[in-house]
């Protein structure tokens, strides 16, 4: 049995992440709800939402946690390739709805999605109130890929991504990375290992550690960061110059 949280809980009502259950790795406690003032909280602790339609909400903090700091960012050769081509642009916080919808599309993910309308609802609300962030590539005019995620303190939490065109998703991602070393944040926190993260530098955290570093990347007062919005972007000449081996900014 998880622990239940009632809606009118505290925000900050989670039980300990060491509680967490080790099958299925993570899983902390259901229910409470997706105010921004939970969900703010829930992050700053090392815990995330993630549940399907017809469930309930379900929090999780599984061990180990992966995270994809900046500086490790790896650049493929042919990612490296579609960078110098220049054929996509990105932007920040343009189409930061277009970018969820995109993430949740069902012709992308024929098994099902975890955004469902509420999840949808709660993270635009967070991007509203300045904590929530999209990066944007463009195709021209049309958006050809996309990451979202939550930025506390000096943490990112990713949340999503997706491409309607090869490695559209992955220049975004290099985007992001780029502007997170330059505004000083530790890492991104990209939750579950995957072999595609991996493939861009990932490496996973015991949960402990993860929590230490996390501690110190949001200590002090959180406040939103309005220099996202709609900033352009371009990206500098080092990821354009690979030789199949990790790339900084």
């Amino acid at each position: 049995m998880i622990p239940w949280l009632r809606p009118d809980d505290p925000p900050s009502a989670f039980p300990p992440v060491e509680t967490a259950l080790s099958e299925p790795d993570g899983l902390l406690c259901a229910g409470g709800d997706l105010a921004p003032g939970r969900l703010i909280q829930a992050y700053r602790r090392g815990i995330f939402p993630w549940f399907s339609a017809g469930q309930p909400i379900l929090w999780w903090s599984p061990d180990p946690r992966t995270v994809l700091y900046p500086a490790e960012l790896h650049v493929s050769r042919s990612l490296a390739k579609t960078l110098r081509r220049r054929r996509f642009t990105t932007t920040f916080d343009t189409a930061f709805e277009a970018v969820v919808d995109g993430c949740a599309d069902p012709r992308r993910r024929p098994e099902g999605t975890w955004i469902t309308p509420q999840m949808r609802a709660a993270y635009l609300r967070l991007h509203q109130l300045g904590f929530a962030h999209s990066v944007e590539s463009w195709d021209g005019d049309r958006l050809a890929g996309g990451v979202y995620g939550v930025a506390l303190g000096r943490a990112f939490f990713g949340e999503s991504m997706f491409s309607a065109e090869r490695d559209a998703s992955k220049v975004a991602i290099c985007a992001l990375s780029h502007a997170l070393q330059e505004r000083n944040y530790h890492f991104m926190d990209c939750q579950v290992a995957s072999t595609h993260l991996a493939s861009l530098g990932a490496r996973s955290l015991p949960r402990r550690e993860f929590l230490r570093q996390l501690a110190a990347a949001t200590e002090g007062r959180l406040t939103p960061d309005s220099s996202w919005r709609g900033a352009s972007f371009a990206l500098p000449q080092a990821f354009m110059q690979n030789s199949g081996g990790p790339r900084g900014c």
